[in-house]
């Protein structure tokens, strides 16, 4: 399954079309390599995910061969760490 599909099935993203935004600009990594929208997912890869200021891993724990229940969601990832995003403002490195 492509990513940007994953992540709408999932319920991570609620419409593909903002998952492909996200992920093809460059905020989203499978096993720490950046991802592309149309980057296949295997069950047991990591997704790092940098959405609206917030950081996200999940372990994949399955791929769904189309859409899920929203109550069979749960099962599809494993939320591994989140946090916050950290903008040091004084620093002398550009932020963009």
């Amino acid at each position: 399954m492509r990513l940007d599909k994953f992540l709408k099935v999932s319920r991570i993203i609620k419409r593909r079309t903002v998952a492909k935004v996200v992920v093809d600009g460059g905020k989203a990594k499978l096993n720490g390599k950046v991802a592309k929208a149309g980057t296949e997912v295997k069950e047991g890869m990591e997704l790092e995910l940098e959405y609206y200021n917030k950081y996200f891993k999940f372990k994949i724990l399955k791929v769904p061969l189309g859409n899920v229940s929203k109550e069979k969601t749960s099962e599809l990832v494993e939320l591994l760490d989140s946090g916050g995003i950290i903008v040091n403002l004084d620093s002398e490195e550009d932020i963009f």
